[in-house]
């Protein structure tokens, strides 16, 4: 019986975690993340992480990120905040790492919690099977009712590891993954090709539900934690979910495999709404006005092939991705 439950290794039976440390660059794109820098930088010389591991693209960021970077002795690349694409410049970043055996991506506003967080995120590698797993994201502190249950639902206090059977009982959700704290096998990465320098977000997800195909495994790590959450606004959500749409609606051979994605938003509203229940009801009414909200944009985006260009842009989180899209990310120069 297929139990989709990942069973962690002892010490004693599997390589020193340090090891798979060592072999590791971690890559942080960056955009104006001053106000998160201390935070972060902190937790990464937490983790033991050497250095000239560790790769920063920021896209020209207005205030001192550059500075600080620099100052923390990291490696930094600048390029053109119009030429930033979520898969291609993580791809760009990939591709200058090739020493690297495990490839470990965060985003500048998770900050790894603890001295041995991105260690355990490494630890399922040592099944030889796992081509990538992703840790879990804890709210941050002051975070509201609704914010908190949206990382309780996507990221349980529960290990698992999946493969491709996965998807007859989990649908959808046997893809999910999040390169907000996230690493790769550099040999099954490259085996199905990264990330695509098409895509408008999800990025991961794609990739992820290639390697299931090939024949590896995906694990979730739960003891590899991060402080992270957003509190959007209904814009905010309304595009982020337009840009899901579209990204469904352009890799239809994902979801052809794996499932559409309404049966998995209604167990989680439904979840939401047993949660609130519990513990703050009069955010009812606000929580099922968000969800419609964040409904009317995923479908508009699963439409985007008919609508208007100068709409499209004007609704999209990410309006630099409909200008010139076939245009890859220019290069760059390293600046440390």
């Amino acid at each position: 019986m297929q139990t989709c439950e990942l069973l962690i290794p002892s010490d004693s039976e599997s390589p020193a975690v340090a090891s798979y440390l060592s072999r590791a660059s971690i890559i942080i794109p960056t955009f104006n993340a001053a106000s998160y820098w201390s935070d972060l930088h902190c937790s990464l010389e937490r983790q033991g992480v050497a250095r000239e591991q560790v790769l920063v693209i920021d896209s020209t960021s207005q205030d001192n990120t550059r500075k600080l970077v620099e100052d923390a002795g990291y490696q930094l690349l600048q390029i053109s905040p119009r030429s930033f694409r979520h898969g291609a410049t993580r791809q760009m970043a990939a591709e200058m790492m090739p020493q690297a055996e495990f490839l470990v991506y965060l985003t500048q506003d998770a900050i790894p919690i603890g001295t041995q967080s991105i260690e355990n995120l490494l630890r399922p590698f040592a099944d030889s099977a796992v081509g990538a797993t992703y840790g879990r994201q804890v709210p941050r502190n002051g975070s509201d009712p609704i914010e908190r249950h949206a990382r309780l639902f996507n990221y349980p206090n529960r290990s698992e590891i999946r493969d491709f059977a996965c998807r007859h009982r989990l649908g959808i959700r046997a893809a999910f993954f999040s390169n907000s704290f996230a690493a790769y096998r550099s040999t099954a990465f490259r085996q199905v090709g990264g990330f695509s320098r098409n895509s408008i977000v999800s990025e991961e997800v794609s990739v992820v539900g290639q390697m299931l195909m090939a024949g590896w495994k995906i694990a979730y790590e739960a003891e590899a934690q991060v402080y992270h959450s957003h509190r959007l606004s209904l814009k905010q959500e309304f595009s982020r979910y337009f840009d899901i749409g579209v990204h469904h609606h352009r890799e239809r051979h994902i979801m052809d495999c794996f499932g559409r994605a309404e049966g998995e938003g209604l167990a989680f509203v439904k979840s939401e709404l047993r949660f609130l229940w519990k513990v703050q009801p009069s955010r009812i009414p606000v929580a099922m006005l968000r969800n419609f909200n964040k409904w009317i944009g995923y479908r508009l985006g699963r439409k985007e092939a008919s609508l208007p260009m100068a709409f499209k842009r004007a609704v999209s989180a990410q309006p630099n991705f409909w200008v010139d899209n076939a245009q890859l990310i220019p290069k760059s120069q390293l600046v440390r």
